[in-house]
Order: C-alpha cells, then structure tokens, then sequence
C-alpha cells in the first residue's frame, strides 16, 4: 500500500518548509506565527475543519507573505509582480508539464 502524500500540491510542502526554516532561523516566533495565521483562517471565514487543501495554503501564504511584507523583507509590490509572473507561467503551461517562470 502506497502511503498518502502529506500534502496535495508540492507549493504547500514548500510554503510550509520556508515557514518553518524562518521561523527556526528566528526571523519570527511561533506563537505570533500562529496567531496571525488564526486571524487569517477567521478573516477568511475558515471555520470548519481542514484538510490542508489550497483553502488553508492559500491563508498559509497570505499571512507569510504579510509577515514578511510588515518586517520590510518582501516589498508587496514585488511580491505582487512574481505572483503574476508565476500565474502567466502557470497558465501558458501544458497540462503536465512542469511550470518554468522566464527569468529576464
């Protein structure tokens, strides 16, 4: 019997992995981390029990990418440039295929 996946997508194991390399690197402390993320799962009416789908990723993501955006890390801007690079990437991509952001 093949074992199931711990995540369903490869973005959220990296998504988690970055959180958890950051925090341990002491850029954030745990504790913040988790009630940020809380207010986050409850903005976005997130109340049921979870699966680790994209619904909790995706507020995963957005309070990293707040996160890092208030330390001065991640100017938003920016980070608003490569989400759309990567979704034009994402969409010109066959089914399939590994998905390549162009580097200029």
């Amino acid at each position: 019997m093949t074992p199931e996946p711990l995540f369903e997508a490869p973005w959220h194991a990296q998504v988690f992995a970055l959180t958890v390399h950051l925090n341990e690197s002491g850029r954030f402390d745990w504790p913040d981390w988790a009630l940020r993320f809380g207010a986050t799962l409850k903005r976005h009416g997130i109340e049921r029990d979870l699966n680790g789908g994209d619904d909790y990723f995706v507020a995963w993501l957005e309070t990293l990418e707040a996160l890092l955006a208030e330390d001065g890390s991640a100017d938003a801007g920016e980070v608003l440039q490569m989400r759309q690079a990567w979704e034009a990437a994402y969409l010109r991509t066959p089914h399939g295929a590994p998905v390549t952001l162009e580097v200029s």
